[in-house]
């Protein structure tokens, strides 16, 4: 299947996950942009976004998540993780996507806007969620 594209027409009833991980499972997360860089496979219409940790992070301060394509943001609200929470479906203010179109080939980035107060989150995954167009 190298160098062919999904027909869209096959993937709109079969929804995909773009998972990445942005670090590894035991090191304690630091801020910072660029922690994941990769390139879109295909071009990808985003229906959502999540994130999820091994280790949920403590404190005030929440996780904080950023999805970039070609250095833009593709959130208006960005992905949190509330404290003493693995994943981001749970969180208090949900993110939103402002940008529903990934192209083909474009270089994606993955920052980490903030860590939790008490530095104890570990193992983050990105998830972007929707279908090949």
């Amino acid at each position: 299947m190298s160098g062919s594209t999904p027909s869209a027409d096959s993937n709109t009833q079969n929804p995909q996950a773009v998972m990445v991980a942005s670090s590894d499972e035991t090191t304690v997360l630091t801020a910072g942009t660029g922690k994941t860089t990769f390139r879109m496979p295909y071009a990808f219409t985003v229906t959502g976004v999540r994130a999820t940790l091994t280790t949920a992070g403590t404190g005030v301060s929440l996780v904080t998540v950023d999805i970039n394509e070609s250095g833009t943001s593709i959130l208006s609200t960005k992905i949190t993780i509330d404290a003493s929470e693995k994943t981001s479906d749970t969180a208090t203010t949900p993110p939103v996507v402002s940008d529903t179109s990934l192209t083909n080939d474009s270089e994606i980035t993955i920052d980490l806007d903030q860590i939790d107060t008490d530095n104890v989150a570990t193992g983050l995954k990105v998830y972007i969620l929707g279908n090949p167009t």
